[in-house]
């Protein structure tokens, strides 16, 4: 298949329509709850997606090919299924997930029928709730007539920084009764930080020095316990932590070697940090593209699993 189009659920800032878009797929839906995350979509894309999942229909989303997106992770009852059909009640999937955000998804994998879909999370959503919420999931996509394969990949290779997130793409058993798919190799080479650092860098980023002590003695402290909480310094050198969703509170995670100060990575640096090109307009405040990029998509390797997913199709 050439071209397909598809749906960006839990779209953020627009990362993985970054990738479909890029190997031949087109946005025909997307929705987005968190308000800033749709001002910067829609300036990227030109549109701005629909708000939260749950007040759409699912008689309203187009039709498509692939359903596409990152979901939040939340826990799932084990229903008692005997005993729920003895009294009439919804039974499967419906039971066991409502009230979640996946149960939107295997909604919309139920009424449209997409031929695949690509899906990404943290890789704890394997160990969630002891398990049960994967095998909810895996029990899910199959009752639905969907085969699945899932793997967790680290971004390193791709960008300078160790980000691990599973990946879940299935396809419908009705249209591909033997799905042929393999989920990309992660290129053997070290992309340094200095590869995504910018040349002059305002000192708002430099951490104040009462800053820098207190994360000073904080690891201290901690490393006196016996454990290994604390900041984690690079230099140019270096592949990162990974870039999280609260790097805005103190950049504790990324702290840019200098003297005699660390500093922060500043935003454009976390958005190449997370493969997304320059032309990519950051058009919200500091503190909120801290977030996006932190709860965004790592766009190469999400790409790279799209191909692969292209080539399946």
């Amino acid at each position: 298949m050439k071209s397909f189009r598809f749906i960006d659920l839990f779209a953020g800032i627009g990362g993985i329509r970054m990738a479909l878009e890029s190997v031949g797929g087109t946005c025909v839906f997307s929705s987005e709850k968190d308000k800033f995350a749709r001002i910067t979509y829609k300036e990227n894309f030109g549109e701005e997606p629909h708000g939260d999942i749950y007040d759409v229909n699912v008689t309203d989303i187009p039709d498509h090919e692939v359903l596409a997106g990152g979901f939040p992770c939340q826990p799932f009852s084990i229903a008692g299924v005997s005993k729920k059909k003895s009294l009439g009640r919804e039974h499967g999937f419906r039971d066991r997930t409502q009230g979640t955000l996946f149960f939107k998804i295997a909604e919309i994998l139920e009424a449209r029928r997409p031929r695949a879909f690509l899906l990404e999370n943290v890789k704890n959503l394997l160990s969630h709730d002891q398990g049960r919420t994967f095998q909810i999931i895996r029990e899910t996509f199959e009752e639905l007539g969907y085969t699945l394969f899932h793997k967790v990949l680290d971004a390193q290779g791709y960008v300078p920084q160790h980000r691990e997130r599973i990946f879940l793409v299935g396809f419908d058993s009705n249209v591909y009764p033997a799905p042929v798919f393999s989920f990309p190799d992660p290129p053997q080479q070290i992309v340094q930080l200095k590869s995504i650092l910018e040349k002059s860098v305002h000192q708002k980023y430099t951490l104040s020095a009462h800053l820098w002590k207190w994360h000073q003695d904080y690891a201290a402290k901690h490393k006196k316990n016996g454990n290994g909480f604390g900041y984690g310094l690079v230099n140019g050198d270096s592949v990162t932590r990974t870039l999280s969703a609260r790097y805005y509170k103190d950049g504790a995670e990324i702290l840019v070697s200098q003297n005699p100060v660390p500093r922060r990575l500043t935003p454009r640096e976390c958005a190449r940090l997370m493969g997304f090109p320059d032309s990519f307009r950051i058009a919200v405040s500091d503190t909120q593209a801290y977030k996006q990029f932190g709860n965004s998509v790592a766009v190469p390797l999400v790409t790279a699993v799209a191909r692969s997913l292209s080539r399946a199709l």
